[in-house]
């Protein structure tokens, strides 16, 4: 910009307020990996290109899965359906494999949504000379995960690409489950006073797939946390029913990118005491060694919950009853300050805003 453009300050520097960018410091002409990884990108590209294209009544609730009526009679059929894609490498990693994943991942975001996942459609993309062994313990993995979740899978697809085109194999899942009589959840409904609870342990699964890819060794192995998550959300729900006003399983872009997408759609603000949050010794080593945060890093077994704040004791007992629920720990609470902004309580007792990343610590790792 020549000089003369420029807007002087009395004392004769430049005024950078009057400066504009001719486009958004964000805006990509090309996709990037950040597009995929749950942050402020991925939200851009849905809001200003799929939302816009596909929009009606059921995608602007932008939950885990869509809430949808049919029928007409005295007793419509209320059902969520969500769907999935898995491109994880390696495909095999400590605790599980991209075949426990399709299955877990559709499965929880029908379980938060307060549904009963009922039927998964399963489809595979599979490139040219992957091994069929390799291929068959995935299928394999899969209806074991399928099993073990109570749930069943009804249909697919197999599409194969020529080789050097598709990494392995691909795989795409989607679900449908049917929902809870009286039971509203979503990420619109969090209340101030709310207590918020985690499961357990936060950041297993993406640092077990960092420490394959970096080679890192730690006395005890870091293992995913891959598991499906219904059993356990329906014990809740059966105990606390309308108290639950929202669940999340917090996967791509970790515990922070859950809360403050919470905060922002239901707007309101969530405050954390940081010193409360559940994390493996194990994985805040190789998160520091990596010089990542553990609050962004993926689960694949793990939900968040909000609850009235008479229910969160009840709840927090109902979760460390369970074996996937058996480090529960209770992390913070809503509130109407800061609306639309996560805080963290830090352990020297200074308050630090965590936001939402613009693309994500971790690609591929789900």
């Amino acid at each position: 910009m020549p000089e003369d453009s420029k807007l002087m300050t009395e004392q004769g520097v430049p005024d950078f307020s009057t400066w504009s960018c001719p486009l958004p410091l964000v805006g990509y002409p090309t996709i990037v990996m950040g597009h995929g990884g749950g942050g402020k990108l991925g939200n851009e590209l849905v809001e200003h290109l799929f939302l816009p294209a596909f929009r009606n009544e059921a995608l602007e609730n932008l939950g885990d899965a869509a809430v949808l009526e049919l029928g007409t009679g005295l007793s419509p059929a209320r059902i969520a359906m969500s769907t999935d894609s898995f491109v994880v490498q390696p495909l095999f990693f400590p605790g599980g494999s991209i075949g426990e994943l399709a299955v877990n991942g559709t499965v929880n975001d029908l379980a938060v949504s307060g549904a009963e996942p009922k039927f998964l459609s399963a489809s595979f993309i599979l490139e040219e000379g992957f091994p069929l062994s390799q291929l068959a313990a995935i299928v394999a993995a899969m209806a074991d995960a399928a099993a073990t979740a109570g749930v069943q899978i009804v249909t697919g697809d197999t599409k194969v690409v020529e080789r050097g085109h598709g990494d392995g194999c691909y795989i795409n899942t989607a679900g449908v489950g049917l929902l809870r009589a009286g039971v509203a959840v979503g990420p619109h409904r969090a209340l101030p006073g709310d207590a918020i609870l985690v499961s357990g342990f936060i950041g297993d699964h993406g640092m077990a797939i960092m420490s394959v890819r970096e080679g890192l060794e730690f006395e005890s192995q870091i293992r995913s946390d891959c598991a499906a998550l219904n059993g356990m959300i329906a014990e809740v729900l059966d105990a606390a029913g309308t108290a639950v006003h929202a669940m999340r399983d917090p996967t791509r872009g970790g515990l922070a990118s859950t809360l403050n997408e919470i905060a922002q759609a239901s707007g309101v603000g969530i405050s954390i005491d940081e010193p409360s949050l559940p994390v493996r010794f194990e994985v805040q080593s190789a998160c520091e060694l990596l010089g990542l945060d553990p609050v962004y890093v993926a689960n694949e077994g793990k939900a968040v919950f909000f609850v009235a704040p008479e229910a969160a004791d009840q709840v927090l007992a109902v979760l460390r009853a369970h074996p996937l629920g058996r480090d529960a720990a209770r992390i913070g609470q809503v509130t109407a300050e800061h609306p639309r902004m996560l805080v963290a309580r830090t352990s020297m007792g200074a308050n630090r805003v965590i936001p939402i990343q613009i693309g994500e610590q971790l690609p591929r790792i789900c």
